[in-house]
C-alpha cells in the first residue's frame, strides 16, 4: 500500500535563506513526518526575504531531508497597496471583504503554486498550511478547505479579527495549535469547537554545549544578556534596547546585550559599545550563547509559540519576557523557569535578582531544560501530529478506485 501522502504550503523554506519561527515549525514538522514514513510535498516560493517577496530561488523541485521541495514564483504584487490596507487594518480602520483579499493577494501569492494544488489535491490526504497571517497559505487552504489543516501561529492582533480570518478558522477541517494559551486565543476571537482543534507544537533535539564559549570566541568579559531571531518593533527589540541602556545608567552594572539573527538593531547612542551583534550564527553557536547568558529576553508581545525560549530553556537558561505575551509567560509558569516585566521597573527588578541570585539562576535553567526534555522531545511531537491527524484527517477523502 502507498503511503499517506501530505502537502505542506508555507510562503518560505527555511534554511534556504529565510529565518522565521514559523517556516522552521512547518519545515520540521513535514521533515519528521517524512521520516515517520508519510509521503511529504513541501510547496513554497521562491523568496526569501518576507520584507519584498522577490524572487530569489529559482523555481523547480528539490528533495530535501526526505521530502519533494517545489519552489513556485511569487506573483507581481502592488507593495503601496499592501502597505496601504496593511496600515488601516494596523490601525482599527474597517476595510471592505474586496479590500481584505486584496491585501492578501497583495502580501505574497503564487498562481502556479495554487495551480499545482488545483492539480493534485486529491492526492494528499492532508494539506497543512501556515501560518495565518499570509495571503498564500489563506488561498491554499479556502480552495481546498475540506482537506486543509492550519498551523495557524496565531497573535492578538488587528490582522486577527478581519472576516477572512474568521472563515479560515472555521471552515476548513481544523487547527493544529502551538501552545494552550493560542488555542484558548482561537476560542476567544472564533469559537473555533474542541472537535476541530489540537494542540501540537514543536519538537526539539537536546544538547549539550560549553556555556563559556560563546564569551571566550567574542571577546565579553562582563556579563551578558541574549536575544534571538528577527529585529524589529513588532518582536520588541527597541523596547528591550531602550531598557538595557536605562538599566545600565542606573544600576551601574555592566552588562552586554548579544544578538543573534537579523535586521536593524535601533538602540540609544549610549549603548551601542556594549552592543554585540553576531548576526547570522551556526545552531551550535546560537546554544553557546543562550548556555553562557543570564538571561534570554524575549521581548515580543505577539508570540503564537517561543521557539527560541524553549531552546533557551534546553540550554540551561532562565527566560525574561514581556508579561503582556500570554504564550510566552504561559511556557514560563508551566516551566517555572522564568520571570517576566511588566515596565520599566519590573525589568530592573528581575534582571538584578537573577544577576545577584546565582543560584536560584541555576535552579531555574535546571526545570527549564527538564521542562523541554519531557514535554518538546521529538517522539512526543510525532505522536501527537499523528493523533492529530487521524482525528481532523482520519480517512482520505477520495473515493477508492473502481475494479
Amino acid at each position: 500500500m502507498a503511503p499517506d501522502r501530505l502537502a505542506f504550503v508555507c510562503p518560505r523554506f527555511a534554511g534556504q535563506g529565510a529565518v522565521g519561527g514559523a517556516e522552521t515549525l512547518l519545515k520540521n514538522l513535514a521533515t519528521h513526518a517524512a521520516a515517520r514514513g508519510y509521503a511529504v510535498d513541501f510547496l513554497t516560493t521562491c523568496a526569501q526575504s518576507h520584507y519584498t517577496w522577490a524572487n530569489s530561488l529559482p523555481p523547480g523541485k528539490k528533495s530535501i531531508d526526505g521530502m519533494e521541495v517545489h519552489f513556485f514564483p511569487v506573483d507581481e504584487r502592488d507593495a503601496a497597496e499592501f502597505l496601504r490596507l496593511q496600515q488601516a487594518i494596523d490601525r482599527g480602520r474597517a476595510i471592505t471583504p474586496d479590500e481584505e483579499l486584496c491585501w492578501l493577494r497583495n502580501g505574497v501569492s503564487s498562481s502556479a503554486l495554487m495551480k499545482h494544488l488545483a492539480q493534485h489535491a486529491s492526492d494528499y490526504r492532508a494539506i497543512v498550511t501556515g501560518p495565518y497571517l499570509f495571503g498564500l497559505a489563506w488561498f491554499a487552504a479556502m480552495a481546498h478547505p475540506a482537506r486543509t489543516l492550519v498551523v495557524p501561529c496565531l497573535h492578538d492582533e488587528p490582522f486577527a479579527r478581519l472576516a477572512c480570518m474568521r472563515r479560515l478558522f472555521t471552515e476548513t477541517a481544523g487547527c493544529l495549535f502551538n501552545s494552550q494559551a493560542e488555542h484558548e486565543l482561537a476560542i476567544e476571537l472564533f469559537g473555533i469547537p474542541d472537535a476541530n482543534a489540537r494542540i501540537v507544537g514543536m519538537g526539539l533535539d537536546p544538547f549539550e554545549v560549553d556555556p563559556a564559549a560563546f564569551a571566550k570566541r567574542h571577546g565579553l568579559s562582563s556579563p551578558y544578556v541574549l536575544y534571538a531571531g528577527r529585529r524589529e518593533p513588532l518582536k520588541g527589540t527597541p523596547l528591550l534596547c531602550d531598557y538595557m541602556a536605562s538599566f545600565r545608567e542606573r544600576t551601574g552594572r555592566d552588562v552586554s546585550l548579544v544578538f543573534t539573527g537579523s535586521g536593524a538593531i535601533e538602540a540609544p547612542v549610549s549603548l551601542w559599545p556594549h552592543i554585540l551583534d553576531a548576526g547570522f550564527v551556526s545552531e551550535q553557536e546560537k546554544h553557546e550563547a543562550m548556555a553562557g547568558a543570564v538571561a534570554f529576553i524575549h521581548p515580543s508581545v505577539n508570540e503564537s509559540f517561543g521557539i527560541v525560549l524553549l531552546e533557551a530553556f534546553l540550554a540551561g537558561t532562565p527566560g525574561l519576557v514581556h508579561a503582556q505575551s500570554r504564550v510566552l509567560v504561559s511556557q514560563c509558569r508551566a516551566a517555572n523557569a522564568g520571570l517576566w516585566f511588566r515596565h520599566y521597573p519590573d525589568f530592573e527588578a528581575q534582571l538584578l535578582f537573577l544577576l545577584d541570585h546565582p543560584e536560584a539562576r541555576a535552579t531555574l535553567g535546571q526545570r527549564g531544560r527538564d521542562f523541554v526534555a519531557r514535554n518538546y522531545a521529538w517522539p512526543v511531537i510525532e505522536q501527537k501530529f499523528i493523533r492529530a491527524l487521524d482525528a481532523l484527517c482520519p480517512v482520505p477523502l477520495s473515493p477508492p478506485p473502481s475494479p
